[in-house]
């Protein structure tokens, strides 16, 4: 008994030992400590929270998670163990998401579906031009999945690269003929380059898919102002309004493509 309390006692001048180094941002030698004084006690949490923290600050994710997740399950009831859990994986999970992608693509290169997941993780985080550097090489890898195009379609879209995001869009519609969200995109990348007849068509075909939907007669109506059909435009819009009035007038407060048919009596009246 004796010599466990020693061990205890010595894991603990090992434990602040290496809390100090950290601080100091003497990270392996912090490390170094933190191993020792689980060496002499296992069942530190606290030791282990600690080297989960230095590695996260190492960037070794799955040894930091390896440790948050030991620290866990010798203190399931501690609310501490938890949040430190919840703090790493809010800070670091997509950091630590695309550092396990890119060894999944290290070690098999032709691997598309890690190439298609690095790429909306990218683009999650606003890091362009790498999400289209891999949603490009998911397509060269497997071309006969319409999904990685529409997703890369997407973001050219979010953007404003229409387009780009037209050609891959024509695509999808070739591989998915019943893909109603590409042709509902499509219509909106032609109405935005001013293809107004081609938009119309797009938009046709999703209606043939789903009559029902909002966004399909709001975008529709949005269509028809630009193109100065003002009967079809109101028409839409009337749709769009009874399907979701809330939503619609929300959007049409902030929406520059109805400008023309703001001021007129009957698109007035409707709102």
């Amino acid at each position: 008994m004796a010599r466990e309390k020693d061990n205890i006692a010595l894991s603990d001048e090992h434990n602040s030992r290496g809390i100090e180094l950290a601080d100091r941002g003497w990270l392996d030698e912090a490390i170094r400590e933190f191993k020792r004084a689980i060496d002499l006690d296992p069942d530190s949490a606290h030791a282990h929270d600690n080297l989960a923290t230095v590695y996260a600050e190492k960037k070794l994710y799955r040894e930091a998670l390896a440790e948050y997740l030991t620290a866990l399950k010798l203190e399931p009831d501690s609310a501490t163990a938890h949040y430190n859990l919840a703090c790493f994986l809010s800070t670091h999970g997509p950091e630590f998401a695309v550092s396990a992608y890119r060894q999944a693509i290290d070690l098999d290169p032709e691997y598309p579906d890690a190439h298609l997941n690095l790429g909306l993780t990218y683009a999650d985080h606003g890091r362009v031009e790498e999400a289209v550097t891999e949603l490009k090489r998911a397509i060269d890898l497997d071309p006969a999945d319409a999904f990685p195009r529409h997703e890369l379609a997407a973001l050219l879209m979010d953007e404003g690269d229409y387009r780009n995001a037209i050609t891959h869009l024509k695509e999808v519609v070739r591989l998915e003929p019943d893909n109603f969200e590409a042709h509902l995109d499509l219509g909106i990348c032609y109405a935005q380059k001013g293809f107004y007849a081609e938009a119309e068509r797009a938009y046709g075909r999703a209606r043939e898919l789903n009559a029902e939907d909002l966004l399909l007669h709001y975008n529709l109506a949005a269509l028809y102002a630009l193109w100065g059909k003002k009967p079809e435009a109101l028409a839409a819009l009337k749709t769009s309004l009874e399907l979701d009035r809330a939503k619609v007038t929300g959007w049409l407060a902030t929406d520059p493509m109805f400008d023309a048919l703001k001021g007129d009596p009957e698109y007035e009246s409707l709102l």
